[in-house]
This record gives C-alpha cells, sequence and structure tokens, in this order.
C-alpha cells in the first residue's frame, strides 16, 4: 500500500471502460457547461441541479463499502465522475488516492479540499456488522466532495486559480494521507491551504469550525515485566495505569448527548483531558492513550514510567514520537466561521471549544504541511436518536439531506479562497 518515501506522481493512470456502478454513467452526463451556457449562476441554483444525482450517489457507495486501503471501486467511480465534469484526474496517489484540479478561468491561488473514501472495518465498530460498513459518513464526505467539484465545474469561468481535490483512502488506519504525502501529492502542485469537512451529530445542516481545536493523536507504549509473578504484577499495573485517564467513553445516550455539549462549552471538562487504556498481555502491558492539549504526551509518558519502574518493569518502551494530534489553524478558522456566518446564517454556525477525545484523525499530516480548516457536519435528523449520527455505531444513519448543505457551504468557502 505505501509509496516508497520522496517518489514524485507523475503517470496519468486512464481508466477504461465504463465506472463500476450506475454513479459513473449519470455523472457522466455532468461535464463542464459549454460556452453559450456558462453564464454565471448562483452557487444555490446550480448545486440544485445536482441534488437527486448526488444522494443516489452517496447510496451507490454506501452499498459497495471498502475498508482502509481497498478503495478501488470507490476510486473509480470518484475520477470518472471527475474527469467526465471536465477535472484533470491522477489516480492511484498513495494507494487508491485520486487526486483531481479544475481550472478556474482567471489566474489565482490554488486551495484543496480533502474527503476520506474508506468504510469503517468490523473492528473499529460500535454494534456494527462482519464486514467493513460505511458508519463514519466517509460515503457523504466523498458525494460532497464530488458535489463541490461539479458545482464549481459549472462556475469555472466565474472561479479564479485552481481547486484540488484529494479522495483519500486509508484513514480509518491512519495511513492513506501518509501514503499519499509519500506519493509527493503536493510536490507538483502545492495548494497555499486545505480544507475538509466530516459528520458529527449536530442538527442536521449546522457546521462547528474546530478553530484551534480537532482531534487529539494517539501515542501507544509497551511496558516489559519479569520474574515469577510477572502476569499478576502486569494485571495490577494495567488497573494502576487506567487511572490516569479523566475521561470514558461514552456508553449510554445520555452520556452521548453530554459529550456534544461538552465540546461545545468554554473552557469545559474537556479542554484538557487524558483517554488511557492499558491492556495487560501476559508479562506485558500494551498501553494507548490520547491527550490534549498535545505537549502532554510528555507528562503521561513520565507518569506512565514512574508507575512502570515502581511496579518493578524491566522495560518501558514507546514510539519517538506519538502520532500528531489535528490542531485546526486560529486564522483560517476564524476566517471560515465569519465566511459561513455570513453566507448561510449565524444561527448554523458555531466554533468547538474542544477536541473529541475517543477520535483521531490523519488529516493531521496535510495541516502540519498546509495551513487549512476541519469542520464538523452536522449530519442528526429532527428528533432522531444521538446514536443514528454518531460514528463508528452500528446504528448509524445520517441524513442525506446533509450533503446539499455541505455542498453548498464548501463549494462557496472554496471559491472565495482562490
Amino acid at each position: 500500500m505505501s509509496r516508497s518515501q520522496g517518489r514524485v506522481f507523475s503517470r496519468r493512470t486512464v481508466l477504461g471502460g465504463a465506472a463500476a456502478g450506475v454513479a459513473g454513467a449519470w455523472l457522466a452526463s455532468a461535464g463542464p457547461a459549454s460556452a453559450a451556457s456558462s453564464a454565471p449562476l448562483p452557487i444555490d441554483r446550480v448545486a440544485a441541479r445536482f441534488d437527486d444525482r448526488l444522494i443516489a450517489l452517496r447510496r451507490d457507495l454506501h452499498a459497495h463499502p471498502e475498508g482502509p486501503g481497498q478503495e478501488r471501486r470507490t476510486a473509480e467511480v470518484v475520477a470518472r465522475s471527475l474527469r467526465a465534469a471536465g477535472l484533470d484526474v491522477t489516480t492511484g496517489v498513495g494507494g487508491h488516492g485520486v487526486v483531481a484540479v479544475l481550472t478556474g478561468a482567471r489566474p489565482g491561488r490554488t486551495v484543496a479540499y480533502r474527503a476520506d473514501m474508506d468504510a469503517v472495518p468490523p473492528s473499529d465498530q460500535i454494534g456494527g456488522n462482519a464486514t467493513a460498513a460505511h458508519l463514519c459518513g466517509h460515503d457523504l464526505h466523498t458525494t460532497i466532495g464530488v458535489g463541490v467539484a461539479l458545482v464549481l465545474a459549472r462556475l469555472r469561468e466565474r472561479l479564479s486559480g485552481r481547486v484540488m481535490f484529494v479522495f483519500q483512502p486509508a484513514e480509518e488506519s491512519l495511513s492513506g494521507a501518509r501514503d499519499m504525502l509519500a506519493d509527493g501529492v503536493f510536490d507538483i502542485r502545492r495548494p497555499a491551504e486545505i480544507h475538509a469537512l466530516h459528520c458529527f451529530p449536530f442538527p442536521v445542516g449546522e457546521f462547528r469550525v474546530t478553530t484551534g481545536f480537532g482531534m487529539p493523536g494517539q501515542d501507544r507504549g509497551v511496558i516489559t515485566l519479569t520474574g515469577p509473578d510477572a502476569t499478576a504484577r502486569a494485571e495490577l499495573l494495567a488497573a494502576d495505569l487506567a487511572t490516569l485517564s479523566t475521561v470514558t467513553r461514552p456508553a449510554t445516550p445520555a452520556a452521548l448527548e453530554q459529550l456534544v455539549t461538552d465540546l461545545q462549552t468554554p473552557n469545559g471538562p474537556l479542554t484538557r483531558f487524558v483517554f488511557l487504556q492499558a491492556r495487560p498481555a501476559g508479562a506485558q502491558v500494551q498501553v494507548v492513550y490520547r491527550c490534549w492539549p498535545e505537549p502532554r504526551y510528555t507528562e503521561v509518558r513520565a507518569e506512565v514510567r514512574r508507575r512502570a519502574l515502581a511496579a518493578g518493569a524491566e522495560s518501558v518502551e514507546f514510539p519517538p514520537e506519538p502520532f500528531p494530534a489535528m490542531i485546526s489553524p486560529v486564522k483560517e478558522g476564524r476566517a471560515l466561521e465569519r465566511h459561513l456566518k455570513r453566507t448561510i446564517g449565524r444561527d448554523r454556525v458555531s466554533a468547538l471549544h474542544a477536541a473529541v477525545p475517543f477520535s483521531g484523525e490523519d488529516y493531521s499530516l496535510f495541516l502540519n504541511e498546509i495551513p487549512g480548516t476541519y469542520t464538523l457536519l452536522g449530519v442528526r435528523s429532527p428528533r432522531a436518536a444521538i446514536e443514528s449520527s454518531y460514528p463508528h455505531f452500528g446504528t448509524f444513519r445520517p441524513d442525506e439531506r446533509a450533503i446539499g448543505h455541505g455542498v453548498r457551504a464548501m463549494a462557496g468557502w472554496l471559491a472565495s479562497r482562490t
């Protein structure tokens, strides 16, 4: 799956034949407007032409989920759709990644938009399936990315600069962004900014900008004990280390509701946290944790090491660095919040005030390279239970109207940034 470090992608992979499924067929008719029909149109009016078709695309992708690193069919559908709309498309980037560039009629900057494509593997589902399934909304993310490209392609004559669409594989395994970067995704054309959306259980059509916050990174450690009672001591040490957690994973609908409330509370209980799991495995203890703010990993490592050595551990091993946290830049986040409040309404937009303790994002690797934004899109239907819109739950049933909201918001935002 991984490509060799430093190799720059320069090939054009042309997909032969029809794209898998019906999605490629109907999107083939949605190509760039001719000169005679390219009069400027408001984004809402153009987006309305694609609403039903995009819902059909999402349902097609949802019916054919592909786990991390297996997104071959999804990539084919995406690439076929974007070529039909007149974008310059490269496939096979960092695995099954797809990169498409839309060039406007006037000079300007290059901005990027990222959408993840993979489904959730069984091991990461909560009460889910025995096979990969779209329980994290990546089918919506992919559909929104395609929709934004189709809308802006219709408005090409009004567009300045370029928009680069990055359809990323293997987000669930935290490897897709790394592999795309290793494959030189930004080496040929480096965008000035990069932007992304993710589903979350806010009311459908609402947005939460993660200004200065985002998702925690992840750190892992292995502690080895020796001696005839090593297994028993490992169990005791694991229980002791588990007390370092300041938060617990929500186990009830009420706890999920409280989590969503806490994320929106300034200076609330999730401003600082440690979420640590310690599992005994024979004479070893395996530690996995997330923390916020990111520099806290040094103090957590130090405390884990102190307790382990006090318990007579022979060794305590950590990687050189934890997987990095995704921290959304403040400048770009505030600009996006102002833009959305002005264009879609102040009552539908606000800022998040904490990071989600139980989730990670390899989009952090892109933001480490390029400034940008990461915004949570509400997908909860009115009166629906929170489990219907919380990612990774087997009951995840997002409101498909969120697709149109995401397309309109991001199309307008990207056009304003080129």
